[in-house]
């Protein structure tokens, strides 16, 4: 947590609720200790797909399809998805969350290494959300940037990695510091990038939100 857990919590308080579905993919992410996006980057994601409207959303990390439910539940009911999963044992839930909400028809799920997968996608997409495996964001985002349309939305989660990306690499334990390095390049290259503007917000674990200029 790198806001005030009270501040988050009132904050929290107000945002507006999720489908059935939505609550009971929450039910069991408790349950099982499966990640998924917290309260506020729940928010944020259904202000930026109401404010864009897209028509073609990229997600970089399906985990249990958490968050791909979400942005279907909130956008046209003409907005395709892609999302793309390499973890294998979680493939399958996600698979059966799509079926079994009848989202079949409107997200479509990617198996593999999305370092070899984005090589292979068209675009464009004019919403890209990047919750994957962070050390990976610096070299997906060659392939993002091509995918990204001339006014789509970047947007990518966890950046501030509980507060490490703050603090000296001397700090952070030896086996986080490649990490601590590639998201370091990450967000230097997002702000330094001619093609973008970025913000960095400090919402949930830090998130960023870029565009093309």
């Amino acid at each position: 947590m790198i806001v005030d857990e009270r501040m988050t919590s009132f904050i929290n308080s107000y945002a507006s609720p999720n489908s059935e579905a939505l609550d009971e993919l929450e039910r069991y992410s408790i349950e099982t200790n499966v990640p998924i996006i917290r309260k506020e980057m729940q928010s944020l994601i259904k202000f930026l797909l109401a404010m864009k409207s897209p028509k073609n959303i990229l997600e970089v990390g399906t985990a249990i399809g958490f968050s791909a439910v979400l942005m279907a539940d909130n956008s046209s009911k003409k907005t395709m998805i892609t999302t793309i999963e390499k973890y294998e044992k979680r493939i399958p839930i996600a698979k059966e969350n799509f079926k079994k909400f009848g989202l079949l028809e409107r997200v479509k799920l990617l198996e593999g290494d999305a370092t070899d997968i984005l090589k292979e996608l068209k675009g464009p997409y004019d919403f890209i959300f990047m919750d994957a495996a962070k050390g990976q964001y610096i070299n997906f985002l060659p392939e993002i940037l091509r995918l990204l349309s001339k006014d789509g939305i970047l947007l990518t989660d966890n950046v501030m990695q509980e507060g490490d990306i703050l603090e000296s690499k001397y700090v952070v334990e030896r086996r986080n510091r490649t990490i601590y390095k590639r998201m370091r390049e990450y967000l230097y290259e997002l702000t330094h990038n001619d093609m973008l503007t970025t913000v960095i917000l400090p919402i949930g674990d830090g998130v960023t939100v870029s565009i093309r200029k």
